[in-house]
């Protein structure tokens, strides 16, 4: 059984109706045309890039602090960016081996052990 991805669009939809704001007025509160915000959640358009606006909209929908995170990421992954945090040099030098990896190609022992001190070093204070 497979599940399928969380995309943005749908994160936030779910969330606009679970808080049981109709899409107009969500759209008045966050400041958007309605229109646009419809094709933001059906994934016509990416979200913007606009930190105060993401900020806006989470603090709408009620996000608690991990989904906000999850939100930030779903709206750059929307947008076909790396995450702001994760574009840190050293990281993205670890991406192609990561990138092999998920499409099945060859994965030796040192991209492997390249990577997961990466990710390592991303939770370390």
């Amino acid at each position: 059984m497979s599940t399928k991805p969380l995309k943005f669009g749908d994160f936030a939809k779910d969330r606009r109706i679970a808080v049981g704001l109709t899409l107009r007025s969500f759209c008045r509160d966050v400041l958007i045309d309605p229109s646009n915000w419809s094709k933001i959640e059906r994934g016509v358009l990416p979200p913007p890039d606009d930190a105060g606006f993401l900020s806006r909209v989470a603090t709408v929908l009620g996000l608690n602090t991990d989904e906000q995170a999850e939100f930030a990421d779903l709206a750059s992954i929307a947008r076909g960016h790396i995450p702001t945090d994760l574009r840190d040099d050293e990281i993205l030098t670890k991406m192609p081996a990561f990138f092999r990896a998920i499409r099945g190609q060859e994965y030796t022992p040192e991209d492997f052990e390249k990577l997961l001190t990466g990710v390592k070093r991303l939770h370390q204070p």
